[in-house]
């Protein structure tokens, strides 16, 4: 039977064994009939393909490259990169109608997928365009004939240089001082980009884990995951590094450590890159995932921002972004997004934001975080339910007398006197998702208890 589960919110991703030549080949094809639907220029435009490291990773991009020749429409070959470095090579030049990047992202080694960026860097997502490829899809594999027509070429490009260009043209190397870092690479993508990076600046970095390895020998590469940033904690410690930086599978999300070897929050993270962006941009809009702690639009507000929540997952960050002219957007899955960068992930950016922040406020990384702690946030709990629709609306029943603001912008968010809960259908899982905040650790424990029952019962 066709996989039509592996049509996600924000990309295409399933188990390998879901994932055939085959598909990719339709899905190829499925791509440009999209375009041409959209009324998007393919004549003298190119597709572009990129890949990750994971062992079938090369044959699917081939079959998908296949596809698309098959339709009359050129292709040019990244080849290995990363997520955020293919992204930016699709926005950046003007030759590219859209590009695939074959990836499972943050996923185990038995997963693979793809993720499908337009012209400008716009992603295809739920509302917008992630049905109709599936019916495409779908369509093609049904009808695998090859058309015979206009056969399209391949050529190769590296978009490297441009990316660096860019993100030293925010952050110059004459703002950067010495300082020791280590990076967990996780045996993803980011050699493709952060040794380029490192040379141009004065920092002394390690690395651990650099070579590109699908099978993922030393630990998941999941910095969301704190458990995957043990050896990144131990290590921080050992040379006595200034900070840690660890990276997923495809070099689009960022864990941090301190000096003190402590895994930073995801808001701080997010949080303390965006004071950054506002240097830049001095009272320009702000998104924040809906998930995040109140300290983050709290800390922007101060420095001149202006704030709004968003909802959750690239795809749906990114629409929003270039709807309201956001300079920079921040996700509690590590996803920092720079309007800069066409609305895209960079974490090489976000290092050299990190760095340069280190060294102006003269401060430590555990210094620069200490203030941010100011509440208690549950971190993200999971329920599987018969129907979300039906629980949510129990819950808000339940608690709308009590609660001071009400949003549906994604899912059930709710604000007391006392903090806030989310709760939301996963966009990837069949589970309803739980994030709740409060002032003090008894309150959290209090309501995080009677959220939960209701959810339950």
């Amino acid at each position: 039977m066709f996989p039509s589960h592996i049509f996600k919110a924000y990309d295409i991703r399933g188990l390998n064994e879901e994932l055939s030549p085959e598909l990719a080949r339709a899905l190829g094809r499925a791509l440009v009939e999209f375009l041409r639907s959209k009324n998007i220029k393919l004549i003298g435009r190119e597709i572009a393909i990129g890949r990750d490291m994971r062992p079938n990773s090369p044959k699917l991009a081939e079959a998908l490259a296949r596809g698309v020749r098959e339709s009359g429409v050129d292709i040019v070959d990244v080849g290995l990169c990363t997520t955020p470095l293919f992204n930016f090579c699709v926005a950046n030049f003007d030759r590219f109608a859209g590009g695939v990047m074959v990836t499972a992202s943050h996923n185990p080694a038995e997963y693979n997928g793809f993720k499908i960026t337009l012209s400008g860097g716009v992603p295809v997502g739920k509302n917008s365009g992630m049905d109709e490829l599936r019916a495409l899809t779908e369509k093609y594999l049904n009808n695998d004939a090859p058309t015979g027509e206009n056969i399209g070429q391949t050529s190769a490009f590296d978009p490297l240089p441009s990316y660096l260009e860019r993100v030293f043209s925010l952050v110059s190397p004459r703002d950067l001082k010495p300082l020791k870092i280590v990076i967990d690479a996780g045996n993803g993508m980011a050699k493709a980009t952060m040794p380029a990076l490192v040379a141009k600046t004065p920092f002394q970095v390690e690395y651990l884990f650099l070579e590109p390895d699908g099978s993922f020998p030393n630990h998941e590469a999941n910095p969301l995951k704190t458990e995957t940033l043990q050896v990144l904690q131990a290590k921080v410690l050992e040379v006595g590094a200034d900070f840690g930086l660890a990276l997923d599978g495809d070099g689009d999300r960022i864990g941090l450590v301190d000096e003190k070897g402590e895994v930073v929050e995801a808001s701080f993270v997010g949080a303390l890159v965006g004071l950054e962006v506002l240097k830049h941009h001095p009272g320009a809009l702000m998104l924040y995932d809906l998930r995040s702690s109140k300290i983050v639009p709290e800390v922007w507000v101060k420095a001149g921002g202006q704030v709004a929540k968003s909802e959750v997952g690239h795809a749906l960050v990114k629409k929003q972004m270039r709807a309201s002219g956001a300079a920079y957007g921040s996700e509690l899955s590590l996803h920092l997004y720079f309007g800069d960068m066409y609305n895209i992930e960079s974490p090489e950016l976000a290092l050299l934001y990190f760095a340069r922040l280190l060294i102006k406020e003269n401060k430590t990384m555990s210094e620069l975080t200490a203030p941010l702690k100011k509440y208690w946030h549950s971190g993200e709990m999971n329920f599987k339910v018969q129907n979300a629709s039906v629980v949510m609306a129990r819950i808000e029943d339940e608690y709308k007398k009590y609660s001071s603001e009400i949003s549906h912008l994604d899912g059930l968010w709710m604000g007391f006197d006392w903090g806030w809960f989310s709760v939301r259908s996963s966009n990837t899982e069949p589970v309803l998702r739980l994030n709740l905040e409060a002032s003090t650790k008894t309150v959290m424990n209090e309501k995080v208890a009677e959220v939960s029952s209701l959810i339950q019962k």
